[in-house]
Order: C-alpha cells, then structure tokens, then sequence
C-alpha cells in the first residue's frame, strides 16, 4: 500500500508527517509513504538520508487558514492536499492524510474521489475512548447544517466503520439529543429520530451529553455543528483538568508525595482520552480514503493515521459501506 502524507498543514510540519512516517515504516512491511509538500524543507528532517520506502513530491503552493475550502481546487491546484487527493484519484496512492485544512480536504475529497453511491453528503467520524469501550461521534464538522435523512446516513457508514475497522460488533447507534424521550429536541432531532427507529434496528435512542461516554450506545449520531462543539470542549477539558491537577499538587510537600504515587495513573488516563493515540478522523462516504488529523497533531498522530488507513483498506470499509446504504435507498429520498 501507498499512502500520502501532507508536510505543509498543520503546527508541525514538516516534521510530524515526517516522523510519523518513519514509526509506520517501523512496524509495517506493506506500506510505503509519499510526503508531500516543500522538497527542501522535508528533506532537511532526514539526518541519514530519506529512507527507501518514503519518497518525497515537491509542491509550490502552499494552503493557509485564511484559504477558502471550497476554491482550493481552482485557486491551489498545486498544493499538497489537492495534489495528494489527486494520486489517490489517479490510483497513484491507496490514502490521503493530512493536518492541513479540514474545508480544503472536505472539498477535494468530495470533488476529486467522489462520493460512494447514494452518499448524501460525507461526514467525519471522530474516535473517542470511554470505560465501556471506543466510541464514534459523527458528524464532527463537515456539516454544521443536516436533514433527517444525513443524519441517517451518519450513522450507517459510521456504524461500519466502527464494526468493520474498529472491530465492534453490533454496535448501538444513538442519537445525541437534549432529553431521552423521542419528543425532545428540534424538528430535526424529532424527525431524525422517528427514522432511524424505522430504518435501524440497532438504533438505542436518544442520548443526553452527560451520558454520553457511558451510555450503552456506541455510535453517537448529530450534525456537525453539535458534534465539532462537543469534541472541542472535551479536549479543552481534558486539558484544563489534568493541568489543575499538577498544579494542585505543586502546592504542598504532602501533594508531591501523593501526586508521585498516583503519577501512572493520571498518565494512563491521559493516554486512553488523547487524541493521538488513535489518529485522525476518517471522512466517511467519500469514494477512497482520507484522513484528517488535528491541527496540533505529532508524529504519533501520523503514525496512528496510517494504521488507521490501512486497517480501513484491509477491512474494506468502502465496499461494506455501499452495500448496506443501498438497503435504505428509499430513505434517502
């Protein structure tokens, strides 16, 4: 397998992609990596010579924040996500990861790989750890505005993609919402949820934010908007509390004492709830692979992105994804 990485977007590029690519070679006999981005730049990370399985391509555009997502194909052509994109579109690489700019490989995945058929609109699948197991929040950006029927479609590709990759079974779908009962929430967490009982069998219900990490439901289903707010805060928490935590225990001689004893317990929770333990979030419904990494992702983050990549090919998570969403073809009318 071939897959690209993007050495331009995100805080730390190049390294991070560079890094990461050497830690998957490590560990990984099938896989061979493209970075992509400045040549001079990228090949500065390497002391000893860029190894064998990694090849570098040069690109002389470079995407900003300040870049609208929906024109870079036209006003970037030549930058590392448009180009990236394009070799897995050309059959030239089996993935695209990247760091950069969500909007950027929004737009590029959906216009240069297409959607699989019957895809409404693709949507980004972001991995979480809870006591009762992973758990999938979908959407988590690409569509802060949804109808009834996407957030269907939701659930289904990020139901297989829980089971088939994460290697779930029959995972519970939930539906995140204000209140349990089925009459809470707007029109269209109402409407929503009146489908997916009729077209999931597997759907658990409504689930409210407190219960969301320890709920029986595995895959938690809402538009982009709630689910990009949702996933923030926690990782903003996260690290407000284990901050207050070192903090509180540099106060006293008795604290320190404590705080030492306690110290791999704190660093194994640290550890389950960090994002870069499991990688980037992969944009479900798009006809190939791409992942997309946090923006303050290192070269860990790259590492688990590319497992994540190829587990998702070696599990043919696209193919089972097309056959069960054309069970439900006339719920997406």
């Amino acid at each position: 397998m071939k897959f690209v990485l993007d050495a331009t977007g995100g805080d730390n590029a190049p390294s991070a992609a560079a890094q990461g690519a050497i830690m998957a070679l490590n560990v990984t006999n099938d896989v061979d990596i493209v970075l992509i981005g400045n040549k001079a730049a990228i090949t500065k990370e390497f002391n000893d010579g860029i190894p064998d399985r990694i090849s570098v391509h040069h690109v002389t555009q470079d995407i900003d924040m300040q870049d609208s997502g929906a024109k870079v194909i036209k006003t970037k052509p030549d930058s590392a996500i448009v180009k990236g994109v394009r070799f897995v579109k050309d059959g030239q690489a089996d993935g695209f990861i990247s760091a950069g700019h969500t909007g950027a490989v929004m737009t590029a995945g959906t216009l240069l790989l297409g959607r699989i058929p019957n895809v409404k609109r693709p949507a980004l699948a972001a991995y979480i750890h809870s006591e009762t197991g992973g758990k999938v929040i979908c959407d988590v950006g690409a569509n802060p505005d949804a109808k009834p029927e996407h957030l269907l479609q939701f659930a289904i590709m990020a139901s297989y993609y829980l089971e088939y990759v994460e290697k779930q079974e029959n995972p519970k779908i939930g539906l995140i919402n204000i209140g349990e009962e089925s009459t809470k929430g707007n029109d269209l967490y109402k409407t929503a949820h009146k489908l997916l009982s009729k077209e999931l069998p597997n759907f658990y219900g409504n689930v409210e934010g407190r219960q969301l990490l320890d709920s029986e439901a595995n895959v938690l289903i809402c538009d982009g908007f709630v689910g990009n707010t949702i996933l923030k805060f926690g990782e903003g928490w996260m690290n407000i509390f284990y901050n207050s935590i070192k903090k509180g225990i540099a106060t006293s001689l008795r604290y320190k004492i404590g705080g030492y004893l306690i110290k791999p317990i704190f660093e194994d929770i640290k550890k389950r709830y960090d994002y870069e333990e499991h990688g980037g979030t992969p944009l479900l419904g798009v006809n190939g692979i791409a992942i997309v990494c946090h923006g303050a992702s290192g070269p860990k983050s790259f590492y688990n992105s590319i497992l994540l990549a190829k587990k998702s090919i070696d599990n043919k998570l696209i193919d089972y994804t097309k056959n069960e969403l054309a069970a439900h073809l006339e719920a997406f009318k």
